[in-house]
């Protein structure tokens, strides 16, 4: 077996481990740090580089054994932690994963890089620690020696070469011969003997017991290996760590190229006893992958769309049924064999759907480091809350919804929250809150950014639109106002910075909003703060809709957005300037929208008591619908129009009946720009129908 069959496991588990590093370090209290968060950090850089040079990734290797040296100081106490370190450890942090990637394109990783890191760590060890660490400085050459260092070290420690005997237990032969290559690349093999049971190795050589262990880890269980020292009485993990810290004390005054690679020693220390560094990252994986398993996405996919399929041709089974009329209500058989596929089909695409289904945490969790640098580069404080992290959302949504967010929380940073002195001037607290925040409403999921800035200041954002040639009027309603800030080019920045300014990302956070289905919408009050909600569709693949009818076209309006249906009369419908209609519901009036008109529908019926209008919400308002025959519930597979057609307006996409037809999925605030669209323009200017209506408005 190839050594490169494992490269996508180290890769993913590297990219987890980095990944638990940044969450660490940005949750780290530098004025009393957490030695747990600290033993965290430490053990994720002395995983990656034990698998780093399993796979002969030098670079990286080199990277965090660096790292890795100035940690083990840090949790020790030897280094009292400032603000500024955090900041280069996450620098390091950052350069370690643009090597994972530059291994995983077969590319060679950026050598200035890595020599600007690795100086930078080793001058904060000599300016905090005073130890002579710059001579890794020339590093960039000797960097091969680090590790060869660290086996000289322990082997001095402990007297000499060690010899360890490696147990693996219940390996395979192809892993088997895979782990004894490696270990030959860790030291000399003295002898090999054994079965797949239980297969052991002899070893000697200057690698610690803790070394092999966090390179045997990324192929193997923790427990299928089993490490002692020859010649001596107890496991090599127990006494390596004695011998070494009777050496902690004069290394101190050793030179500090030695207290370097000593360092990592000394964590060998739990290496048996409690769990080393590897062993106690990889137990939770162990007990996690016992109960999980990988899956590519595309396989997940497959089962979707086959799922869908299932679904489209039950539906033509209940529409044969319901041909079959009184024949089919005869047989009972029939009907309860169609129940019963009826409900295992849902529960089947609910199960499925449940598989692609991810919390937004894995969304937010990007977020305390975007606030963190934008923070820095503004000079504001910022305090970062996030709620809702439980909150599920479909993972091809949580793909594309990432890069409108970052847009959206660095708006938020530069333009909404004051600069701290500013703040309180205006007894404001000094550190700005903002609040990311995600809930389930409806069909829909809701996702907040709300911050406690200086708001929206109308006359400005009016002032800057006829700057840039808009047509805008100052009897525009503060929603549409706040909506300017979405048209492309639009910025209010006095000044163009690194973080915004060029009038560039958020016409393309509404146009990407909008692709997923979904709508942002702004709330804001000066002096108070804003508050920007981006309402998205739970899943792109399968909903719940209402099928209507409207002269001989079907239609499916997603059953989220439906709230009642009634038969309208006479005496509650009013015409209103402008050619607008409305239908009084409980003492509300909401407005009409006549889908025959608006979607230019034949043989539909036009005399709206004899339709049926259905009260649907969207975008935070009700409208009635017009529609002529209301079919029934039932779920449809949503399939994308403007990828297999084009962008139609009023619609948001398309699905497929049971009787092989086509059905439109409409957008129910897309209907209603539509409808008021072609009013503006003349298109239904003075209907003949409006004389039906009263003629005085509403009290």
């Amino acid at each position: 077996m190839d050594i490169a069959d494992f490269f996508d496991t180290f890769f993913e588990e590297a990219e987890e481990l980095l990944a638990d590093m940044e969450q660490h370090l940005l949750e780290l209290d530098v004025d009393d740090p957490d030695s747990e968060q600290l033993n965290a950090i430490f053990r994720a850089a002395h995983s990656i580089k034990g698998g780093a040079g399993t796979f002969g990734f030098s670079v990286l290797q080199k990277t965090t054994h660096i790292f890795e040296n100035l940690l083990d100081h840090a949790r020790k106490g030897e280094l009292t932690l400032r603000a500024e370190h955090v900041d280069t450890f996450l620098e390091a942090k950052d350069i370690m994963h643009e090597q994972l990637d530059a291994y995983r394109n077969e590319e060679e990783p950026n050598q200035e890089a890595y020599e600007r890191i690795c100086q930078t760590l080793q001058q904060i060890a000599l300016e905090e620690i005073g130890k002579t660490l710059d001579a890794p400085a020339a590093a960039p050459a000797p960097k091969q020696e680090a590790p060869k260092e660290e086996k000289e070290t322990a082997s001095a420690s402990s007297g000499g070469e060690q010899r360890l005997k490696v147990a693996l237990l219940n390996v395979g032969d192809k892993d088997r011969g895979l782990l004894v290559e490696e270990l030959e690349q860790l030291g000399d093999i003295q002898s090999q003997s054994g079965d797949e049971k239980r297969y052991e190795v002899t070893l000697t050589g200057g690698v610690s017991a803790d070394d092999i262990e966090a390179v045997m880890c990324f192929i193997i269980e923790p427990d299928q290996i089993e490490i002692t020292t020859l010649g001596e009485a107890a496991p090599a993990a127990a006494p390596a760590p004695d011998a070494k810290a009777d050496n902690v004390t004069p290394a101190a005054e050793a030179p500090a190229v030695e207290e370097k690679p000593a360092a990592p020693a000394l964590e060998k220390a739990p290496a048996k006893a409690p769990a080393n560094k590897s062993t106690k990252a990889a137990p939770k994986k162990a007990a996690a992958e016992s109960s999980s398993i990988r899956v590519s996405v595309d396989k997940v996919d497959q089962i979707i769309n086959l799922v869908g399929e299932l679904i489209i041709t039950q539906s033509m089974l209940d529409q044969t049924v319901s041909d079959l009329g009184d024949q089919s209500v005869g047989n009972s058989s029939l009907q309860n064999g169609m129940s019963l596929l009826q409900r295992n089909a849902r529960d089947l695409q609910e199960a499925v759907m449940s598989i692609r289904m991810i919390p937004m945490e894995f969304v937010f969790s990007r977020f305390p480091r975007v606030v963190r640098d934008t923070a820095g580069k503004l000079g504001k404080e910022i305090e970062l809350v996030t709620e809702g992290k439980s909150t599920e959302l479909d993972k091809s949504l949580v793909e594309r919804i990432t890069d409108p967010l970052t847009h959206l929380v660095r708006n938020s940073l530069d333009h909404g929250i004051e600069m701290p002195d500013e703040r309180e001037a205006l007894g404001k607290p000094r550190t700005g809150k903002l609040v990311l925040s995600a809930r389930h409403q409806g069909g829909n999921i809701l996702i907040e950014v709300r911050d406690d800035g200086a708001g929206m200041d109308r006359d400005r954002l009016l002032a800057k639109a006829r700057e840039n040639g808009l047509n805008v009027s100052d009897t525009m309603s503060d929603e549409d106002v706040y909506q300017l800030i979405f048209a492309p080019g639009f910025s209010t920045a006095k000044e163009v910075t690194d973080v915004s300014g060029r009038g560039v990302g958020m016409d393309v956070v509404k146009r990407n909003i909008q692709g997923m289905g979904g709508r942002v919408e702004i709330q804001s009050k000066k002096g108070e703060g804003t508050n920007t909600r981006i309402v998205l569709p739970l899943t792109l693949a399968i909903l719940d809709g209402m099928s209507i009818k409207v002269g001989n076209e079907t239609f499916i309006l997603p059953l989220s957005t439906v709230l009642e249906s009634l038969q309208p009369a006479k005496g509650d419908m009013y015409a209103m300037a402008g050619d607008d209609v409305v239908l009084k519901v409980r003492d509300e009036y909401l407005p009409v929208i006549a889908i025959h008109e608006v979607l230019d529908v034949e043989n539909a019926i036009t005399d709206p008591t004899k339709s049926i209008a259905v009260i649907v919400q969207g975008e935070g308002r009700r409208y009635a619908m017009l529609v002529d025959e209301l079919i029934g519930q039932q779920q449809v597979v949503v399939k994308n129009l403007e990828d297999n057609y084009r962008k139609v307006p009023g619609v948001s996409a398309a699905t497929i009946l049971g009787d092989g037809s086509v059905a439109l999925i409409l957008d129910i605030t897309g209907l209603h720009r539509l409808s008021r669209a072609k009013k503006e323009a003349g298109k239904v200017a003075n209907p003949p129908h409006l004389s039906y209506y009263k003629e005085a408005e509403p009290s």
